[in-house]
């Protein structure tokens, strides 16, 4: 008969939760996960914008009353106050025939009825915060202001290659190659994006990156997820690869605070990637991948190793024979075509694209948008990175104890609400509505460790890394167009809290459609996958359905195996 979903887990009891060997391949994965929190929110300050204006070339003779009122003033969208404007100067040909006569601007000459003209000689940028950034490096203000959100979308670009094709290489070739390969990826791409000589190469370089940095996060989840057991499991899928996401997180502004310049802080950045690529030695295969590619010698060989790094007796026989010989949906290569086949995994998809999509959106541009927020770009993007870390405890504890769907309808909702409320706020109480955001922030990230671990848990071992690959790649929809929300505040700075909030609350009442797999053991072939509302699970890719199944999806009702 085809291999039960609890087999696994009852054959490698004997090993116990949290040896030797858990604990290293615990902590080993998790620190491979710090480089993510770096590399995917560092444009936040790579391509910051700096106060700029037009500059005044300093060989003119302009006298200082000239050269002090060249910048016309505008019209703030936000305020309503006038500022200076960044964009335009008033024609240097004018200026310099009034100058020339001694006429006074304001006084002898109305400034309304001077023309104006671009920044024909660049711009002038503050340099007390940043030394440089790619945004002061090569001008992307102003008509080139669109290449900014551009360069966070390419990225994402990257990271949905990155999830279209890592999972299903990695259920084809295996989960470590594949993380290593994607680490080392990331790391050297990274290091050769400090030489980028100009936008173009920066963008492409980037592209890499990020087709690294999402193939690499979501094999060490898989990795782990099928490795440990199902309490430890737990812990790292929710709390264990988050907070050390967000331990990056929180140390990218620190390390940004004392590196300004964006060379040297993409140089530092590509550190903590190399330090990682020798824990190649201590991290094993998947045992689960390799059963269900029929390699059971290996599979067996790893957990005999980790019975001696227990201090364990292993069994004489520790997986069936018998097993070695059906594998006949294991063995059976699967793509990602086969997240549509049926209608049950059709349905689950679907609604688990929908709800990632909504999620990503939040996230990124919540995160994207701290050096818009008032006050220091450097702590508000700290700030941003500390809210996870309550969070991701909070994902652990409600993924420990409560239904996942609820859990996840909660947090998504909660969020949604909190993004929409920002928008009653006056504009007056600017910390409150900071508060409003950081909570916000607080329920989607909650939300995005919690979809991360239920998604894995719906999905069996012979699609779930290409199953968190497509949603992955799904939701880089919602990443790629997440930067022109935070764009929208050009235009008025309540859509986007609107627009995140609707959103995010919508896709909270759909997740409820989801079926729940608290408690459920994980599922190692489609057959054994929890039942979407309305659909029935009748499928070809068992060939041993018993006459008891079928009567069992007769009734609606999911078989136990």
């Amino acid at each position: 008969m085809t291999r039960s979903m609890a087999d696994y887990e009852a054959e490698t009891a004997f090993l116990g939760e949290w040896g030797r060997f858990q604990q290293q391949v615990f902590f080993f994965l998790c620190l491979s996960i710090i480089p993510n929190g770096f590399t995917a929110l560092a444009i936040v300050f790579l391509a910051d914008t700096p106060p700029h204006r037009c500059l005044i070339p300093a060989h003119l003779n302009l006298t200082d009353a000239w050269r002090n009122s060249s910048i016309p003033l505008e019209e703030e969208n936000h305020s309503g106050a006038l500022v200076p404007s960044k964009c335009f100067r008033y024609k240097l040909d004018d200026m310099l025939s009034f100058s020339e006569r001694g006429l006074l601007p304001g006084v002898d000459v109305n400034l309304t009825n001077v023309p104006k003209e671009g920044c024909l000689d660049g711009w002038e940028y503050d340099r007390s915060v940043y030394i440089s950034t790619i945004t002061t490096e090569w001008d992307l203000v102003c008509d080139d202001r669109w290449k900014n959100p551009l360069t966070s979308s390419v990225f994402f670009c990257g990271v949905l290659t990155g999830s279209f094709i890592s999972g299903q290489l990695s259920d084809r070739y295996g989960r470590k190659i594949v993380m290593f390969v994607t680490i080392a990826v990331q790391t050297v791409f990274t290091f050769i994006q400090v030489f980028s000589s100009s936008w173009v190469i920066f963008c492409v370089v980037f592209f890499v990156v990020g087709l690294g940095q999402i193939s690499n996060y979501m094999s060490a989840f898989v990795l782990g997820t099928e490795i440990l057991g199902p309490r430890v499991r737990t812990i790292f899928s929710t709390a264990g690869v988050s907070l050390f996401f967000a331990v990056g997180y929180m140390l990218l502004p620190v390390l940004a605070f004392f590196i300004r310049d964006w060379r040297m802080l993409l140089l530092g950045l590509t550190l903590p990637g190399f330090l990682c690529l020798p824990l190649w030695w201590f991290i094993p295969e998947s045992p689960r991948w390799l059963l269900s590619r029929g390699r059971v010698e290996e599979a067996e060989a790893i957990v005999r190793d980790a019975a001696k790094k227990n201090k364990i007796e292993p069994p004489s026989v520790i997986f069936n024979p018998s097993q070695k010989e059906n594998q006949s949906e294991k063995t059976t290569a699967h793509n990602i075509c086969d997240l549509l086949r049926s209608p049950n995994i059709r349905w689950i998809s679907v609604t688990l694209w929908l709800v990632w999509n909504t999620v990503t959106i939040g996230y990124f541009a919540l995160s994207l948008n701290t050096a818009n927020l008032h006050g220091d770009a450097y702590f508000n993007c700290f700030l941003s990175a500390l809210v996870e870390i309550p969070a991701y405890t909070l994902s652990w504890v409600l993924f420990r104890w409560c239904s996942r769907r609820l859990s996840l309808f909660s947090t998504l909702f909660m969020g949604g609400l909190f993004l929409l409320f920002i928008r009653l706020i006056p504009a007056n109480l600017i910390y409150f509505a900071i508060t409003l955001e950081m909570i916000g922030k607080f329920a989607v990230t909650t939300t995005f460790a919690i979809v991360y671990a239920y998604t894995a848990e719906l999905y069996p071992t012979v699609l779930r890394n290409t199953a968190l690959g497509a949603c992955s790649m799904a939701s880089r929809i919602g990443s790629i167009i997440a930067p022109y929300f935070i764009y929208l505040r050009s235009y008025s700075i309540s859509l986007p809290y609107i627009l995140m909030g609707s959103l995010t609350a919508l896709a909270g009442l759909l997740s409820l459609l989801l079926p729940e797999s608290y408690g459920m053991p994980l599922p190692d072939t489609i057959t054994h996958m929890q039942q979407f509302p309305g659909c029935c699970q009748k499928t070809s890719y068992a060939p041993t359905h018993t006459e008891e199944e079928e009567n069992a999806c007769e009734r609606k009702s999911p078989v136990v195996p």
